[in-house]
């Protein structure tokens, strides 16, 4: 078997017309295109992607418990210790017991915290609009609607058709 040797800068762009019918993979690619421009800025300020949203998270409710985070963001308990060791070894949140129940912990931002998260969602928002100029405000408005209508529409079972 003879093997064709292809550089990237010369390799043909290849055709994924089948999978662009799915919405799945057109959601995947554009979600890649937002994380490969998003990570940069969050690394820049000693951020990830899963604890900029958990500081996110901490912010819309202070005193959150580990376990209520884990449920917001949708991560297991083990990733959600990692979380907030790391955001706590980094001096962006406390974690205080709470009151009555020795197993929680309720967990909040220090001042460090909230200064580098008002960085960070501006540094966000800011790639947010890179990534969408070629959307108009009503545009932004209705692709922000149609995912939120994704993700709150039922699942259907394996195998069934609607």
């Amino acid at each position: 078997m003879k093997r064709i040797k292809t550089s990237p800068a010369s390799a043909p762009a290849l055709k994924d017309a089948n999978l662009r019918r799915f919405m799945g993979y057109n959601m995947k690619r554009a979600y890649l295109t937002i994380d490969a421009g998003l990570r940069p800025v969050l690394e820049g300020l000693g951020l990830r992607p899963a604890t900029f949203s958990a500081l996110a998270v901490i912010v819309d409710n202070p005193d959150i418990t580990q376990t209520m985070l884990g449920q917001a963001l949708h991560i297991e308990r083990s990733g959600v210790v990692l979380i907030v060791d790391d955001l706590e070894a980094a001096d962006l949140i406390t974690r205080n017991k709470v009151e009555g129940d020795r197993r929680s912990y309720a967990l909040r931002l220090t001042l460090k915290g909230r200064k580098l998260w008002a960085r960070a969602r501006q540094m966000v928002e800011d790639h947010d609009n890179l990534i969408l100029a070629g959307l108009s405000p009503q545009e932004r408005t209705l692709l922000k609607d149609l995912l939120n209508r994704i993700e709150t529409a039922p699942l259907a079972e394996p195998g069934e058709t609607t």
